[in-house]
């Protein structure tokens, strides 16, 4: 069995910046990410799958600068509290940060505002994989 380190080589760096590695994702509010579009409710207000797509898109990008070319992560899980609506118009901010690495398992801390402050927080879990291998075991 191989080491997971040395399947995944820029994973050492990941480990060595584990606490404060983040990324701040930002994006307005338009009507297409609103719950009425994506059939989440009936209300022109931010969607909660429209939040969560840009805390995993901070997710991401707070690890990707780490990865080799090979390498990307998927999303696994996410536990996230929508506390709060944000109508058209609004400013998300979306952080996540990296908080703990297990192997290839990582582990980020989510928040978001809009002008008026907190939205939503939670958490998420992302996997890192080999871009290849990943879509040739979902194309079998």
């Amino acid at each position: 069995m191989k080491n997971e380190q040395s399947q995944i080589p820029n994973l050492k760096s990941i480990i060595n910046k584990t606490e404060g590695l983040q990324h701040t994702s930002r994006q307005t509010v338009t009507p297409h990410d609103t719950a009425r579009h994506h059939g989440s409710g009936d209300l022109s207000v931010l969607a909660t799958p429209a939040l969560i797509a840009l805390l995993e898109n901070a997710a991401m990008l707070a690890v990707s600068p780490c990865l080799s070319p090979d390498e990307s992560t998927v999303g696994v899980e996410i536990a996230l509290s929508h506390k709060r609506a944000s109508p058209v118009g609004s400013a998300i901010e979306a952080t996540a940060t990296l908080v703990k690495v297990d192997g290839r398992k990582l582990f980020f801390q989510l928040i978001a505002h809009d002008e008026k402050g907190e939205i939503g927080s939670g958490t998420h879990t992302r996997y890192i994989i080999h871009r290849k291998r990943f879509m040739e075991k979902v194309e079998r």
